[in-house]
């Protein structure tokens, strides 16, 4: 699944709150202190797969490992933060591949024109 499938807006709250074992109210009260946000316009409030993924730790972190809100929180937020690290990562991985694999063919060029 892409990351775009899984931003795709899918499932009604009642759908969500059954597929965690979850009260709706919780659900909205986890929306009112923006640990999440489902895609709202005229339509009831949808979640897509990354949001029904990020309650379900929410909810791991809350009810097995006791942390409460304010850690959760917090735990969002970095887990936020590393993975934007990760994506300039790789993005700068990337950029380190290409640029070896243009010294590399321009080393080997002149290599073969010295034969």
């Amino acid at each position: 699944m892409t990351q775009k499938d899984k931003n795709q807006p899918l499932y009604m709250i009642s759908v969500v709150a059954k597929m965690l074992n979850v009260h709706p109210q919780t659900l909205r009260l986890y929306e009112r202190e923006g640990l999440i946000v489902p895609t709202r316009s005229t339509r009831p409030r949808l979640y897509s797969e990354e949001d029904v993924e990020k309650i379900a730790m929410i909810l791991r972190l809350t009810r097995e490992l006791g942390v409460n809100r304010s850690g959760v929180e917090i735990i969002l937020r970095m887990r936020h933060k590393l993975e934007c690290l990760q994506k300039e990562i790789e993005e700068m991985m990337k950029f380190l591949e290409d640029d070896i694999k243009r010294d590399f063919i321009e080393r080997f060029k002149k290599v073969l024109q010295e034969e």
